[in-house]
């Protein structure tokens, strides 16, 4: 893939009881993941043993969050632009037709995706690039509840009560936005956000639930139709990715098939090492 190094790694299970090291990894570090407790998923958990997880994770937001509030602005901008640059150049993006996609926020520090976007919807029909149909959320309610909409152009997006921006749930014709999970043909790429990540597939996001819900409905919408599972591909600024083991997960946390970093992708899954 042009400019970007690859990592390789091999997935590991879900995890339990990680270890919480809140340092970043330097990029020379090895991705190659060190040997965790196992986690049975059919395994139940006591109240106590979930609020001790909880608890982990909300040091480990508390820590990131402040690295990113620190990175300088001139720093974060490169990141940002080498990142996009990345995958926009993939041969994996290039490729895909249908793509969920986050809209970056500023406030929140997450990596801008504003060039991605903007490019899936130029719908440009070159050798190089597919045509591709973008989905976006909409938070529907408090409750980890959220939808992804289809747009056509980024003036179809509202900001809402945030100041976050997204679809309106009709379009300016009255008529309903497309629903992702109602849709008659499958999604190839996921990009997503979250607040901090490992080289074995963890993501940690904000504490919403929401990605987390949204991903697992999907799963079940895509065993239901028998499609193939979309990549799930995550953007990070370089001080979002810990130590293995750092990122305290439960049963209902979906691990991620590849991350974009500063200084390229690192494919985790075995599908996304063979794709990417």
């Amino acid at each position: 893939m042009i400019g970007a190094r690859v990592f390789s790694i091999t997935r590991t299970s879900i995890f339990f009881f990680p270890r919480i090291l809140t340092r970043p990894v330097s990029r020379s570090q090895s991705a190659t993941a060190r040997p965790v407790v196992a986690m049975s998923t059919t395994t139940s958990k006591s109240q106590e043993e979930l609020d001790s997880i909880f608890k982990q994770k909300k040091i480990v937001r508390s820590t990131v969050r402040k690295s990113l509030k620190a990175l300088d602005p001139s720093l974060r901008i490169q990141q940002d632009d080498a990142i996009q640059s990345t995958v926009l150049e993939a041969p994996w993006f290039k490729s895909s037709q249908g793509l969920c996609a986050y809209i970056s926020c500023k406030s929140l520090n997450e990596v801008d995706t504003s060039k991605i976007l903007s490019k899936i919807l130029q719908q440009s029909d070159s050798d190089t690039m597919a045509r591709k149909k973008l989905y976006v959320p909409w938070v529907e309610d408090k409750n980890s509840n959220m939808r992804m909409l289809h747009i056509s152009h980024m003036d179809d997006l509202i900001a809402n009560s945030m100041n976050i921006l997204e679809p309106a749930p009709v379009d300016a014709q009255g008529n309903e936005r497309e629903d992702v999970l109602q849709a008659d043909e499958p999604i190839d790429l996921f990009i997503l956000p979250g607040l901090a990540f490992d080289r074995c597939g963890r993501r940690l996001g904000r504490g919403g639930g929401y990605y987390d819900t949204f991903l697992k409905r999907y799963q079940d919408r895509a065993k239901e139709k028998g499609w193939s599972n979309p990549l799930k591909v995550a953007l990070s600024y370089s001080p979002q990715i810990l130590e293995d083991g750092s990122i305290p997960v439960t049963a209902t946390d979906v691990l991620i098939d590849a991350l974009v970093t500063p200084s390229g992708v690192v494919p985790i899954s075995p599908r996304a090492i063979e794709r990417m």
